[in-house]
């Protein structure tokens, strides 16, 4: 393929500063050998899911593993667009400046996102999964559930190519929230509740809503901050100046971007990977709970401790219950309601946690420890640590009014046992890492030219300079990587497409209008687009369903 010079308007090349030859032909070793990887990484997902079921005695027919297989490649399929939609921002700064040639960026960018999804915790994974409605995830191996997750996957997966077609730097966590919230709507809607919005978890949608908005302003003033700082007290002529020509630059700057670069890309991978794997985990459990839904790989030894916390806690729950009683049955019923009004602080809700934590001891102590628990009993444990974490979430996210409301150290014995129960149901089997690592890490080498262009050449009406490729990269680095320890989902494509707008403020090179504008459509359609293309999805899946006697 013929490649084509641009400048930093986005012509044919007519300044000295920024020819860019972005098409290349790919060798067909390298075309094998990305075949080969994504062959071998879906054959050891298949193997994988087989052993872990053979190990619990839980055999999957061939629908059911066929049913798995495709919803699986759907959410792979997300992170693999969020690849070459996302990470093409990592790589802008370094093609752009001629600090990487664009082939080998983009593979060094695939690897570090590969490694930034194997090192993540999986806590942004399950601050996704909160914002589903708590029916839905109790019921999640339902018809409701799979249409739930088609819906969303789809949606946001939809999106997603539709901003990339027309190189817009759209945020696949956007999208994803989007129709993560679309959903849980459309579900309250069709469960008769008009207008109504305890389909979505509103607590928790208000933090990961503050963060996709307050995150984009940090990019943008942090980056122009930075390279104000930088331009006082790093006066080095050459971090300032356009590249020439196809000259890279001297080595000490083009070792900074390329650190830049890998941050970005390892940043990007350890928040966006997460994304893909909560909503796997959700699949996982829904096809096959007796091997995913509880953590089996907890030690017998970890039983004594789990009881323990759960004892000091119901001392907590029977001092506020003041008397209350509840059967397990109306335990977890009233628990479901809780969760559905965000009403926790109850007489009747803490009788019921005390009664719900009572039966899970006993269910514990009965079978030596969680990995014993037997099939027919799993969904059921399951179920119940859910419901008293969530509600225990709720009780104590604020640290100042849990330790008011209580005293004398029962905020502690709370959130000791909340850690015991997130550690019981919320894990994250390497082989699903190993295969979000893959799918984002190949979905890198795919597709990133739209949105390189974008970021390159259309934000400023100046090229990157070298100083400011670097600013605008360290701040999106550092702003992710923050969001991911307090597990936030963030957007890296806003985060960084504001620090380059941030950092040609802080230049005097003005903003190109025209862009803006679309990136800033963007970032105001996704929200309402992808809710609606979900909700629309979801209701339609569901009357097939229902319709085939399958709800």
């Amino acid at each position: 393929m013929a490649t084509q010079a641009v400048d930093a308007t986005g012509g044919p090349g007519r300044g000295r500063a920024a020819r860019i030859a972005l098409d290349h032909k790919v060798h067909p070793s390298a075309i094998i050998g990305f075949f080969a990887v994504l062959l071998a990484g879906l054959a050891y997902s298949g193997t994988s899911i087989f052993l872990d079921t053979q190990k619990v005695g839980e055999p999957l027919a061939i629908g059911a593993f066929l049913f798995l297989g495709l919803a699986l490649v759907i959410a792979l399929g997300f992170e693999f667009v969020n690849g070459f939609h996302d990470t093409a921002n990592a790589v802008a700064t370094v093609i752009y400046t001629h600090s990487l040639k664009p082939v080998f960026a983009v593979i060094w960018s695939g690897a570090w996102n590969f490694i930034g999804v194997l090192v993540s915790t999986g806590a942004v994974a399950y601050s996704i999964i909160t914002l589903l409605p708590v029916d839905l995830i109790l019921n999640v191996g339902s018809a409701g559930g799979y249409a739930m997750i088609f819906a969303l996957l789809i949606a946001a997966v939809a999106w997603n190519l539709g901003t990339w077609w027309f190189g817009l730097p759209n945020s696949s966590s956007h999208a994803l929230i989007g129709s993560i919230l679309g959903v849980g709507l459309a579900n309250q809607f069709l469960a008769g509740g008009v207008m109504g919005t305890s389909g979505v978890e509103w607590s928790q949608a208000e933090s990961v809503l503050l963060a996709l908005l307050v995150s984009p302003l940090i990019g943008f003033i942090g980056a122009m901050l930075l390279l104000w700082a930088m331009k006082r007290l790093l006066p080095d002529p050459k971090l300032y100046r356009e590249p020439e020509g196809d000259t890279p630059p001297p080595l000490h700057i083009r070792i900074l971007l390329v650190f830049t670069c890998t941050a970005v890309s390892f940043a990007h991978g350890s928040n966006d990977g997460q994304k893909g794997m909560g909503l796997i985990m959700l699949i996982l459990i829904g096809v096959a709970p007796t091997a995913y839904a509880l953590n089996r790989t907890m030690p017998d030894s970890s039983t004594p401790a789990f009881v323990r916390a759960a004892a000091e806690a119901q001392t907590v729950f029977h001092a506020k219950a003041a008397g209350a009683q509840a059967d397990p049955r109306q335990a977890r019923e009233t628990l479901q309601q809780a969760l559905r009004t965000h009403e926790p602080d109850a007489a009747p809700v803490y009788a019921a946690l005390e009664s719900v934590s009572a039966a899970i001891s006993g269910d514990l102590q009965h079978y030596g420890s969680i990995r014993h628990v037997p099939a027919a009993q799993t969904k059921n444990v399951r179920n119940e640590m859910y419901l008293v974490y969530d509600t225990l979430r709720l009780l104590t996210h604020d640290e100042e009014k849990a330790k008011a409301a209580y005293p004398d150290g029962g905020d502690t014995k709370l959130k000791a046992y909340q850690d015991l129960l997130e550690k019981g149901t919320r894990y994250i089997p390497t082989w699903v890492k190993v295969a979000v690592a893959l799918a984002l890490g190949l979905g890198t080498m795919i597709g990133w030219k739209r949105i390189v262009v974008t970021v390159g050449e259309k934000i400023g009406k100046t090229h990157l300079t070298y100083g400011m490729g670097a600013a605008a990269e360290l701040v999106a680095a550092s702003t992710i990587l923050l969001a991911q320890v307090k597990g936030m989902p963030v957007s890296t494509t806003h985060i960084l497409s504001s620090g380059v707008a941030g950092t040609m403020v802080a230049n005097g090179s003005g903003l190109q209008a025209s862009t803006v504008r679309n990136i800033a459509m963007a970032w105001v359609l996704t929200l309402p687009a992808a809710m609606a293309i979900a909700g629309l999805l979801y209701a339609f899946f569901l009357t097939i369903v229902r319709a085939t006697g399958h709800a």
